[in-house]
């Protein structure tokens, strides 16, 4: 009987071990499996990150070419339009000047200075048109806001309707930009 008893002690043993064991492994894998859903977890935030940051580069990527193309514009432009406060300061004088040669000669001393002026507005005129500057035309053409400025309003049957019968102020455009509008009489 006290072998029965070691027997039934041993296998009682033997079982309890099994038993150990069966557990420690179901432990083990409710560890692993918690550990793998633990580097899913972060696999999956590193992922997110990743894309985020990728997302956050290309966008400053496209900023940084829009500035690049924004400042090769700017720069183009003022290249372009360098000489625009120089002539707008030009400007007033040029019509003085043509006002003055508007005067009538008397004698011949007189004639000889209108001349002088006439060259020197002809340079004056051409180193203009060398930058870009040409005069805006405006008489018996249609009224145009961006390069005319009304100042009155006539019936004219010799013009079409909303045509420019008269130019007061010579207006000026450097390039493509109107630099000052003329000033001019519209039809009705």
């Amino acid at each position: 009987m006290e072998e029965r008893n070691e027997q039934v002690a041993e296998e009682v043993k033997e079982a309890q071990t099994e038993e150990t064991v069966e557990a420690e492994n179901s432990e083990e894998t409710v560890v692993e499996k918690s550990e793998a859903a633990l580097l899913q977890e972060q696999v999956d935030e590193l992922q997110a990150k990743l894309t985020e940051t990728e997302g956050r580069t290309l966008r400053l990527q496209a900023d940084f070419e829009n500035y690049k193309r924004r400042v090769q514009l700017d720069k183009q432009a003022a290249e372009k339009y360098r000489s625009q406060s120089l002539v707008s300061d030009i400007l007033p004088a040029l019509d003085n000047f043509e006002r003055a040669m508007q005067v009538e000669a008397s004698d011949e001393q007189m004639k000889s200075l209108l001349q002088g002026m006439e060259m020197v507005h002809r340079q004056l005129l051409e180193a203009l048109t060398k930058e870009g500057v040409e005069v805006i035309e405006s008489v018996g053409k249609p009224f145009d806001p961006h390069e005319h400025q009304a100042v009155m309003q006539v019936e004219d049957s010799e013009f079409e309707s909303n045509a420019v019968v008269e130019e007061f102020q010579k207006g000026y455009k450097l390039k493509d930009r109107v630099i000052r509008p003329s000033m001019v009489k519209v039809n009705q």
